[in-house]
Parts: C-alpha cells; structure tokens; sequence
C-alpha cells in the first residue's frame, strides 16, 4: 500500500521561458484545479516572479509556501488557502 507523500505537490508547472505576467497567469489558472491545501511546485526563468507571485498570493488569498533561485532559474510552491 503506497500512499501518496503528503508534501508532494498536487501539480508541477514548467514555467521555463515565459515572461511576465504569463507564469502568474499559468499559476493563476492552475491552483483553481487543485484542492484548497494542496501545492503547486514552479519552475521559472523570468526574475519577475520573485515579487509577482508573492503580490499575487497576497490578493488572491494563497501562500508561497517557498520560493528560490537556483542556477538562473526560480522555484517557487504555492499552497492553496481559499
């Protein structure tokens, strides 16, 4: 019996590439496909992501849960919270 890990995200986003505002946009559209607790796990290039997606989550009542840079790109998790 193999129970899913619970801090595994619900959904995984290759943002790679896309310029402001669409890796928000794709956020956007996306965590109103998974379940209120439930994670998105992002992979961005566009630097505009470290203040869009946290702006973001303030207004639209979600978390980012964490968010980083690593070798020119950005990982971002965002929680779903309404």
């Amino acid at each position: 019996m193999s129970a899913q890990d619970p801090r595994a995200p619900a959904m995984t986003l290759d943002l790679k590439g896309l310029l402001c505002p669409l890796p928000v946009v794709k956020v956007a559209q996306a965590v109103k496909k998974i379940a209120v607790g439930d994670t998105i796990e992002a992979v961005a290039t566009d630097p505009g992501v470290l203040a869009d997606v946290p702006a973001w989550a303030r207004t639209s009542g979600n978390e980012v849960v964490a968010i980083e840079r690593l070798d020119g790109q950005i990982r971002f998790v965002v929680r779903r919270l309404t």
